[in-house]
């Protein structure tokens, strides 16, 4: 871990301890990047109309489980078509 340093004294004393080695190991990195592309492959499917909402929505929820990605809790979990052009 790099040392800097924090110029303000509020910001120092509250991080004060605070370390962030165990927040992303290059293991759950590259996880991530696993998901990543395995989501980019499955929408690029889904906007070629080569397989349904609803395989795409079962495609997601996969690679959460296979991958699992560091800020899964946050991501959608459905795709919005509903701005999509025809």
């Amino acid at each position: 871990m790099i040392d800097k340093k924090i110029l303000d004294p509020d910001l120092a004393a509250a991080l004060d301890g605070v370390s962030t080695d165990h927040f992303f190991t290059p293991e759950q990195f590259q996880q991530d990047v696993d998901y990543f592309r395995a989501q980019r492959i499955s929408k690029t499917l889904l906007d070629a109309g080569l397989i349904s909402l609803s395989q795409f929505d079962k495609l997601s929820e996969m690679n959460r489980k296979t991958f699992s990605p560091f800020l899964a809790d946050i991501f959608p979990n459905t795709v919005d078509n509903s701005s999509k052009q025809r």
